[in-house]
């Protein structure tokens, strides 16, 4: 199989450098050492290999009260090898991209495949679902940013928080930070593409009050290219706002009542479904949704769509680390589970087909009401507003939920003052189904973009 591909591919060639670029390597340079891993692995007896060969870079500054604080750069490069012999597989990487590095890769993870156990579910995807076309989702925006200028950003950034009130008092720093890379994956079944990719973005946190008043709270901003990004301004004005609003914080008492997650939050419940509908938790049976598929697992009102293929979407790929071909779907809807997130070993393990998600999602959707959190507030009427998460007290295997959380007490749908050291808990199960409303407030930080989320009912415990 894997000469079969070979006789597709060019001859050797050097591993040269691109130096007129932003990147070291050129795309063709990545690909190069990919075939020639798949050429190695043949020559070694592999039955099928797949290569990952990859190089990124980046900056990031700190600043904290108005000095540098840190000034980053990074910049890597890996080289990842599957190999199997029939049903045994091996693994092995590095970061040399120098020739006999790259062969004494190859040799390694086939030496590791020879002494381990086989497993009639390892191997490549199934070659009919392969991603052919590959459209160009937009996702590589250079942000021409040196260091001077990202230090005047972040020096901006924190300035606006400090300016929104007095009271702030101190900060926790500003940060600009760009990160770019490209990558090229390839398998012996024929596939081979790769493309390049960024990430921009900005944050700062403040502090206000003073002694055992003081409040923390932050803001950031993530986006593929610096034009989508919030300004350095607004970003450091909401980090100094929610900070300040915090201010004369408040215990609770202990009761049952409806609780708002804000959208920053939101996404977490959305993660932790994700995590119990995919394919590891499913076959291991670690999963408080296991047999779930075609059954009612939200709230009727619930829909949720992977986009995979969304242009600039920050969790955007037309295939998965397989090389699977990605498609748009309806994962939930009227509440009701329509497909898990397979790769194709978790496939096989359940008798399923993969799902195009080795690596994980793709640009979920929770789709949003007519609501916004104003709107939603007045939904409540009475409750508590969550603005803040503390320690992760989440089984997966029961449902069971309890957290640390700070956030402000609701009256006749108005905030009437912040609230902390509270505990909130509950059951995933009931949460979901009790899902009431969900906002139009939609936040896209990451692979995960939901609005805010109003559950009917949790247990508060405060004093």
């Amino acid at each position: 199989m894997i000469a079969t591909f070979m006789q597709q591919v060019a001859t050797h060639l050097l591993y040269r450098p691109v130096s007129n670029q932003r990147f070291s390597n050129s795309e063709e340079t990545l690909k190069q050492i990919a075939q020639d891993i798949l050429r190695r692995a043949s020559e070694g007896g592999a039955s099928a290999c797949e290569a990952d060969v990859s190089e990124g870079f980046g900056q990031s500054v700190t600043v904290r009260r108005g000095e540098v604080e840190t000034i980053e750069y990074n910049r890597d490069k890996g080289v990842v090898v599957t190999v199997y012999l029939g049903k045994q597989r091996g693994y092995a990487g590095t970061s040399d991209f120098s020739a006999p590095a790259v062969r004494d890769t190859v040799d390694a993870a086939l030496s590791i495949a020879r002494f381990t156990a086989a497993d009639e579910c390892a191997g490549l995807p199934d070659e009919n679902l392969l991603a052919r076309d590959i459209p160009d989702l937009n996702l590589y925006h250079p942000w021409e940013l040196n260091v001077e200028q990202a230090i005047e950003h972040a020096r901006s950034c924190e300035a606006a928080a400090f300016a929104v009130d007095k009271r702030i008092s101190n900060s926790e720093g500003a940060s600009v930070s760009i990160q770019e890379w490209h990558f090229a994956y390839a398998n012996s079944l024929g596939f081979m593409a790769g493309f390049p990719s960024s990430r921009h973005s900005i944050g700062c946190a403040v502090i206000a009050g003073k002694d055992e008043s003081m409040q923390r709270d932050d803001w950031y901003a993530v986006a593929r290219a610096q034009n989508d990004l919030e300004t350095a301004e607004s970003v450091g004005g909401k980090a100094g706002s929610r900070c300040v609003r915090r201010l004369g914080a408040r215990k609770i008492s202990t009761l049952q009542v409806p609780v708002l997650f804000e959208a920053p939050l939101a996404a977490s419940l959305i993660g932790h479904f994700v995590a119990a509908v995919s394919g590891g938790s499913l076959y291991r049976k670690s999963s408080f949704l296991l047999d779930s598929l075609g059954k009612q697992v939200f709230a009727p009102l619930v829909q949720i769509k992977e986009l995979p293929r969304l242009e600039k979407g920050l969790a955007s790929c037309a295939f998965d680390d397989e090389g699977v071909i990605t498609r748009a779907r309806e994962v939930v809807k009227d509440g009701v589970l329509q497909g898990y997130f397979l790769g194709s070993y978790s496939a096989r393990k359940l008798g399923m087909q993969s799902t195009g998600n080795a690596g994980g999602n793709h640009n979920l959707l929770l789709q949003g009401g007519e609501l916004d959190l104003a709107g939603l507030l007045k939904k409540m009427d009475r409750g508590l507003l969550v603005t803040e998460l503390l320690g992760y007290g989440v089984n997966l295997i029961t449902g069971d939920y309890s957290r640390g959380a700070a956030g402000f007490w609701v009256e006749h749908g108005e905030i009437q003052y912040p609230a902390q050291e509270i505990t909130i808990a509950g059951n995933l199960k009931d949460m979901f189904r009790g899902i009431s409303a969900v906002g139009k407030d939609i936040l896209v930080r990451g692979s995960k973009q939901c609005g805010s989320i109003l559950m009917d009912n949790m247990t508060v415990a405060g004093d």
